[in-house]
């Protein structure tokens, strides 16, 4: 009875191992509001990372995370990085990599804790009316075999909490 528990076990992480195996490990995820305020305003909000303080659900998770800010905030090369005993938040820090004047703005993201990555996020704000605009951000990363096996329930989680971003800075920005 033994021996068939062990090898049920055994075949079931087998074909786990499998399917891991024939999996994709990059994915990319986005989300994305309409905000009723002109692109110039929405970006000038958007483009400087200390202001994720007021509509990130991760950076709003923890009430006691240590922020820390190096360099000048909506510039190439500004880091914010953040320190949270909470699990969900973690130990990492982004940094912008890019500016598109009046357009947006990509980020390399980079997490210490609970896990180690690095991934890409861009947001980008388009005129969609006079006083409206459109904000996207889309997150790109990789992850390993045999954690891709993951994926359709970090896709699933991240989702969630980037419509819940975009309702935060929505808010935000129109009250």
């Amino acid at each position: 009875m033994i021996k068939i528990i062990v090898l049920g076990i055994a075949g079931l992480i087998i074909l786990l191992l499998f399917v891991a195996l024939m999996m994709k490990k990059e994915y990319t995820i986005s989300a994305e509001t309409v905000i009723d305020r002109p692109r110039s305003e929405v970006f000038e909000f958007v483009s400087h990372l200390k202001n994720q303080e007021y509509y990130s659900k991760w950076v709003m998770a923890d009430p006691n995370v240590k922020m820390d800010y190096r360099g000048v905030d909506g510039t190439v090369g500004f880091v914010a990085a953040w320190e949270s005993e909470q699990k969900n938040v973690g130990v990492g820090e982004q940094e912008i990599t890019k500016i598109m004047d009046g357009e947006g703005y990509e980020v390399e993201i980079r997490f210490e804790k609970p896990f180690k990555g690095v991934n890409q996020a861009i947001t980008r704000i388009d005129s969609v009316g006079a006083n409206q605009s459109k904000v996207t951000n889309t997150f790109h990363t990789r992850t390993p075999f045999p954690m891709n096996l993951m994926i359709p329930f970090i896709k699933s989680m991240l989702k969630k909490d980037m419509a819940q971003n975009m309702n935060n800075l929505k808010q935000v920005l129109e009250n």
